[in-house]
C-alpha cells in the first residue's frame, strides 16, 4: 500500500470530506491560515494536525506537503536559515507550468503562501527577505536549504506518526545550504520601518514570537 494510500484510509469520513476539498495550493494555504498558531516544542504529523488544528511552520510545511502530494505535487519542503538571532521558517514548495510556488504556517503575515510565479529556488526565498524580521527589526534571512523530499521519509510514516518527525528535522540540519547575503550586504542592512513591522504581526501570537535570547525552535 502506498504512502498516500495509508493516509486516506487513516482518515475519517469527515476527514476526507475535508482533504477532498483542498484542490488547489491557495486551498491548503486558506486551511492552514485558519488554524491556531503553536507555541509548543512538539511537532505534528499531518494527520495530527488535521485533527487538532493547531500548527507551527515546521508542522504546516509536512501538512501542505501532504495535501500538495494528494493533488499530485511531490512532497517538497525547504527551510530558511536565519542568523542567530531569529527562528528558522520551513514552507512547503510546489512547482506549476515551471514556476515555484509556496505555501506555508507562519506567526508573521508576510511569511505564508507565494503564488507559482518565481522562476527559481533563490527568487522564491528572496521574495520573503523583507518580511523575514524578528522583534528586534532586523532583517535575519542568510540561507535556505536544497528542497527535501517526503516520500524518503514513507516507511517512517511521516504523514500519520509524530516519532518520525525528529528525523526530518535532522535531515533539514544535514542538508546543503545556499547563503543569500554577501557580509558588505549584512552590514549595510536597515532597520524594517516601524509601519511594516507592525502590520507582518498582525494578529501574531505574542507567545510564539521568538526573542533573540529564546531557545531556537523550527516555528516560524
Amino acid at each position: 500500500m502506498t504512502a498516500m494510500a495509508l493516509f486516506n484510509q487513516t482518515l475519517s469520513k469527515t476527514e476526507r470530506k475535508l482533504m477532498a476539498e483542498l484542490n488547489h495550493p491557495s486551498r491548503i494555504q486558506a486551511f492552514l491560515d485558519g488554524l491556531a498558531y503553536s507555541t509548543e516544542e512538539v511537532y505534528r504529523c499531518p494527520l495530527r494536525v488535521l485533527r487538532e488544528r493547531i500548527a507551527h511552520c515546521f508542522d504546516g510545511a509536512l501538512f501542505a506537503a501532504a495535501a500538495l502530494r494528494r493533488i499530485g505535487f511531490p512532497p517538497l519542503i525547504l527551510e530558511m536559515l536565519p542568523n542567530d538571532r531569529d527562528d528558522d521558517h520551513m514552507v512547503a514548495i510546489y512547482k506549476s507550468n515551471g514556476y515555484w510556488g509556496a505555501i506555508a504556517k507562519s506567526n508573521f503575515v508576510g511569511l505564508r503562501f507565494r503564488e507559482p510565479i518565481y522562476r527559481t529556488l533563490r527568487e522564491l526565498v528572496m521574495s520573503y527577505f523583507e518580511q523575514f524580521y524578528n522583534v528586534e527589526r532586523e532583517k535575519t534571512l542568510r540561507s535556505y536549504t536544497l528542497p527535501l523530499n517526503l516520500k524518503a521519509f514513507d516507511q517512517l510514516g511521516w504523514m500519520t506518526k509524530h516519532d518520525s518527525l525528529g528525523r526530518i528535522a535532522h535531515r533539514l540540519d544535514r542538508i546543503r545550504k545556499v547563503p543569500v547575503l554577501t557580509q558588505p550586504m549584512i552590514s549595510n542592512l536597515s532597520l524594517v520601518d516601524e509601519r511594516s513591522y507592525r502590520a507582518g504581526l498582525l494578529e501574531a501570537n505574542e507567545a510564539g514570537l521568538y526573542r533573540p535570547t529564546s531557545k531556537k525552535m523550527r516555528k516560524g
